[in-house]
């Protein structure tokens, strides 16, 4: 039994679905109900509440661990989800880390990272730790003005990062989750190029075969945007990542393709794939 949690998400959902159809057993973990695949057993449980996921992880062989942003926060103890799946006999696990632990390792969220990455290591089971940097799939913070006004705003109009294709992620993960060649393997994950906020705006032009208009916001407007819905400090850490990215952040690695065997997805595929978001 392989055990997904976060698996309503961007990455979570494609994850189970290539882990089902490739006929592994699967344990759909998420916070509230959810339709999943035929075949997949779903439990609710929050990783908030480590012991609460005893019953998901009876019988399990593998865990993938996606934590949400509130286990990040003060107080918050994601190392004992890592006990749990030791105590549970779990033998494998994955972890879904961040680029930003080898690019900018001293922020408050990255040092907590790296903190459970070295739980992992020292945790004696097997592991692997993937580090994607950017989501095409922020992407869809646009849908909406995109929808209504076929606008994209957004700061920092021409400084871009290689976006990774939260697919590319999944199946990079369920990789790891069944072959024991990716055992201790830190993988960082990209997309194939540096793409910028307007050029994913023109591949999402291109999606919907209509004119998509590119808003540069200032700063301060972006993170009077990004403070609705993030502490101010964060959205400050975020905007430094993509106002000045570091050599690290726009290289393009070559892990994907090392692991897939195939290039990653460019932010045109992923634009192509959700165009019903912007429609």
């Amino acid at each position: 039994m392989i055990v997904v949690t976060g698996a309503t998400g961007n990455i979570g959902r494609p994850l189970t679905r290539a882990l089902a159809e490739a006929g592994q057993p699967v344990t759909a973990v998420s916070r509230r109900p959810a339709e999943v695949p035929d075949g997949v057993r779903h439990v609710v449980a929050d990783l908030s509440d480590p012991a609460g996921l005893k019953p998901a992880l009876e019988g399990a062989r593998a865990l993938f661990v996606l934590l949400s942003g509130d286990l990040h926060a003060a107080g918050a103890e994601p190392a004992d989800i890592i006990g749990e799946a030791a105590a549970a006999g779990v033998r494998r696990v994955v972890l879904l880390s961040t680029l930003g632990v080898s690019t900018r390792p001293y922020g408050p969220t990255r040092i907590a990272m790296r903190a459970l990455e070295d739980t992992l290591r020292e945790s004696g089971l097997e592991w692997a730790v993937l580090r994607p940097g950017g989501f095409a799939s922020n992407a869809l913070w646009w849908a909406e003005s995109v929808r209504t006004r076929r606008m994209v705003a957004a700061p920092f109009g021409d400084i871009g990062v290689p976006v990774v294709d939260p697919v590319d992620i999944a199946e990079v993960a369920a990789a790891c989750l069944v072959e024991d060649r990716h055992a201790g393997g830190v993988y960082e994950l990209t997309g194939p190029a540096v793409i910028t906020p307007r050029g994913q705006a023109e591949a999402i032009a291109a999606a919907l075969g209509e004119p998509v208009r590119f808003h540069e916001l200032t700063r301060e407007e972006a993170k009077a945007g990004m403070t609705a819905t993030m502490p101010g400090e964060l959205a400050d850490d975020t905007l430094d990542i993509i106002g000045s990215p570091n050599p690290a952040e726009l290289r393009v690695s070559p892990d994907v393709e090392r692991v897939l065997g195939r290039p990653p997805r460019p932010f045109a595929e992923w634009a192509a794939r959700n165009v019903a978001a912007f429609r």
